[in-house]
């Protein structure tokens, strides 16, 4: 699929060529998008803090040190790590854990035959890339749960009366959250931007308001508090650390969402308005605590009590929109392992003409709105729902800074020293956060590590079995000097019309050509041999889409080559590469033939048997080839062949 126009590049890619005017609409539309997670913490973690089984009391003293952690680790973790170090490391423009991942250079050479080029290199930060995708995973079904159940709980502060109707309420909203992506994020994503401009102006009006009334909070910006708060409150002063983290989670999704928008329009969101307006209502929250030590709603109650009803509103309209930055990178995840070899092929809609990174996948979506509603029914409240939030975030944040010392060292080449040095300090500060949560785990962190832990033995039996079975057809393949003697041999008759004879190998010839030689004693006037390989990389340049060596006798061998972050289109591939060599293709007269493989589960030195009998189940229900690439079905035929893991 040859992308020629401005259109089919990342918005990120028109900001830094040159389109400046459209700064200031991306800076709009990333607020929507990207900050909607964070932005919603004020809801629930300042009572975290105070008000959860690992807290402390809201004392004067302890109020200026948490304070004081939460403006540090708003400034540390996002504003240096985030925003100042972790969005240079783009891969043409695009961010997130796997494109981190595929940055990292491969000391293993090009990859073996039919294994993903992600397959390749070193074993262990690979390994650790793809437990941090698995992980975000966890994320996207505990962020909808969590801000929108911490955002309809504010009617609690309204009336007692809805104490039993917060979880219902929750579950409606998800339902109807989740049952309209199939209708794409682009019909409704101008409001988003104006909805949290609102909302963060809101929270900061009322932090200013709080904090005109105990001035005193002020003096949090002094980081001796917080020193002293762990000085005076030793193990309960760790132990809170864990909530102190929820105000930094949503910070994953600003390097995920920089092929969206660009470093400059979330740089620029970050620093002119969501810092400032966080770090006001948090010390607004704090001066409320110094006079009102009991307020355990504390961002609710920082309303008026005319104002408390269009806060709630305003709060699940900024909590729905949190919701749909994670659901909607959910699906940029899934279609970027589908394109890597970490997962058997699914149906993905693109729902926007417009934009690109705009996908829908079905079955993602539906199993997320399942495992939501349960997390919401089954944790009651976001305060229980707290610990599985934080460990999943936090153990991401660890490994995306092991990976990102790789980078600094090898791609940016960055002296050993300073790199360690910046690395350590960055970890030190994870590895607390991650210890705080770990102190959780039996209260809730055990989710997201079991439902990475699954997603990471899924991608990981996917990409072995593939490997294993590409391995398997290689052993079986004919060379291309052996077929040429067949056809010597048989003579076979050279019908009118072109075959593609599509295959996992880069080399030798497929089963299906072999076969279809071999009992029906016929050939193409054209035969293409075809290979797609995805590289490590979001987008593939027109010229390096299409790779042609004509074989001789009426043979070509094609690659087409596509990035990770791009959708096969095999005919509109092929008539791009009969335009650039001058190969006269008629197209109403091509057949495709795809090698349909049976999956054979034997006791042997494959995998253990019940990851073959996983892989066998995830081969079935995988979207055909016909549909993935594109083909027109009436030109499709099928042979099958037999292969034991």
């Amino acid at each position: 699929m040859s992308q020629t126009s401005d259109a089919s590049l990342p918005l990120a890619a028109a900001v830094s060529t040159g389109h400046r005017s459209r700064l200031l609409p991306l800076t709009l539309t990333a607020l929507g998008v990207v900050y909607g997670d964070i932005g919603t913490s004020p809801l629930y973690a300042m009572c975290e803090c105070f008000f959860d089984s690992h807290s402390v009391p809201p004392t004067h003293e302890n109020v200026l040190g948490l304070l004081s952690l939460i403006i540090y680790a708003l400034l540390l973790v996002i504003s240096v790590k985030y925003v100042a170090l972790v969005l240079r490391a783009d891969n043409q423009g695009e961010g997130g854990i796997l494109a981190l991942t595929a940055l990292v250079p491969n000391l293993g050479g090009p990859a073996s035959k039919g294994a993903p080029r992600l397959a390749v290199g070193r074993p262990v930060l690979i390994a650790l890339g793809l437990f941090g995708t698995a992980l975000l995973y966890g994320d996207g079904m505990i962020t909808p749960a969590i801000t929108v159940l911490g955002a309809v709980e504010g009617l609690e502060v309204v009336t007692p009366l809805f104490n039993s109707y917060v979880v219902p309420i929750t579950v409606v909203i998800l339902i109807g959250v989740f049952s309209i992506q199939r209708f794409g994020t682009h019909r409704v994503g101008g409001l988003f931007g104006p909805i949290v401009i609102v909302w963060f102006l809101a929270i900061a009006a009322l932090g200013v308001m709080w904090i005109g009334r105990a001035p005193q909070v002020l003096g949090a910006f002094d980081p001796s508090h917080a020193f002293a708060f762990f000085a005076v409150n030793g193990y309960m002063g760790f132990a809170v650390l864990g909530a102190v983290f929820l105000v930094v989670t949503g910070g994953e999704g600003l390097y995920a969402d920089m092929g969206l928008f660009g470093r400059q329009p979330i740089r620029l969101a970050w620093f002119a308005l969501v810092l400032p307006c966080l770090v006001l209502n948090y010390l607004g929250q704090g001066a409320l605590l110094l006079t009102n030590p009991d307020a355990h709603h504390t961002f609710f109650m920082l309303a008026p009590s005319w104002a408390l009803v269009p806060m709630v509103v305003i709060a699940t309209a900024a909590a729905i929109i949190a919701s749909q930055a994670l659901i909607s990178g959910s699906f940029s995840i899934t279609r970027q392992a589908v394109q890597l070899g970490l997962a058997p092929r699914l149906t993905i809609q693109h729902t926007s003409a417009r934009e690109m990174g705009q996908v829908y996948v079905p079955r993602v979506n539906w199993a997320l709105m399942v495992a939501t509603v349960l997390i919401v029914i089954g944790f009651q409240s976001s305060s229980a729902m707290a610990a599985a939030y934080g460990i999943a975030v936090t153990l991401t944040m660890i490994i995306t800074v092991l990976l990102l010392f790789i980078i600094m060292t090898e791609r940016w080449r960055w002296p050993v020293p300073i790199a360690a040095l910046v690395m350590g300090i960055f970890l030190t500060i994870d590895l607390a956060f991650f210890g705080a949560n770990a102190l959780k785990i039996m209260q809730g962190g055990w989710l997201p590590l079991v439902v990475a832990i699954v997603i990471f033995t899924v991608m990981t039996t996917w990409r072995s079995g593939r490997q294993i079975v590409a391995e398997r057809l290689a052993k079986r393949a004919v060379m291309l000097e052996d077929f040429f003697a067949s056809i010597d041999y048989l003579k076979p008759a050279r019908v009118p019309g072109t075959a593609v004879y599509m295959s996992a190998q880069t080399t030798g010839v497929p089963m299906a050509l072999v076969h279809n030689l071999q009992y029906n004693k016929v050939l193409h006037e054209r035969v293409v041999i075809l290979s797609i390989v995805t590289v490590q990389q979001p987008h593939c340049a027109p010229e390096e889409r299409v790779i042609v060596e004509d074989l001789g006798r009426g043979l070509y061998n094609v690659r087409l080559q596509y990035g990770f972050m791009e959708d096969p289109d095999v005919p509109h591939a092929l008539l791009a590469a009969a335009k650039a060599r001058g190969m006269k293709f008629d197209f109403q007269d091509v057949v495709y033939f795809l090698g349909r493989e049976t999956i054979l589960v034997t006791r042997g030195d494959g995998m253990a048997m019940w990851r073959e009998k996983l892989f066998v189940v995830m081969s079935r229900n995988a979207v055909r080839a016909t549909a993935y690439f594109r083909l027109p079905t009436e030109r499709v035929v099928e042979l099958g062949v037999q292969v034991e893991m």
